[in-house]
C-alpha cells in the first residue's frame, strides 16, 4: 500500500512547493536522482531521510500520510490566521465553508 502512497503523496507535494526533484534531491544533500527514484518506485527513503524530506515540504509526517489533505501547508496558515478570530468571525468563515463545500 505505502510502496504506491508514499512515491504519490511525494511527487504531489513537491509539485505544489513548485520543486523540481533534482533540486529537491540537492537541497537535501543526495545525489541529483534521489527524489526521481523515490517517486518512480525504484527505492524508499530511509526514517532519517523522510523526517528530512517532511521538513523539507514543510510538512508532519502525520501530514505527509493524511492523504485527505491534499495542502497541508495551506491549511497549516489557514489554521493559523483562523485561531486569531473571534468566534463570530469563525462561524461566518465556517458558514461559507459548508457553502462551498456543498456546491461540489
Amino acid at each position: 500500500m505505502y510502496e504506491d502512497f508514499v512515491p504519490e503523496r511525494l511527487a504531489k507535494l513537491r509539485a505544489l512547493k513548485g520543486v523540481s526533484a533534482r533540486d529537491m534531491s540537492l537541497s537535501l544533500g543526495q545525489a541529483n536522482n534521489y527524489i526521481n527514484n523515490i517517486e518512480n518506485k525504484k527505492s524508499l527513503p530511509a526514517m532519517q531521510s523522510f523526517f528530512y524530506i517532511c521538513e523539507y515540504l514543510g510538512v508532519t509526517p502525520q501530514e505527509f500520510f493524511d492523504e485527505g489533505n491534499a495542502c497541508p501547508q495551506t491549511l497549516q496558515e489557514f489554521m493559523t490566521e483562523a485561531k486569531k478570530l473571534d468566534s463570530k468571525s469563525m462561524e461566518y468563515i465556517l458558514g461559507i465553508m459548508k457553502e462551498l463545500n456543498s456546491k461540489r
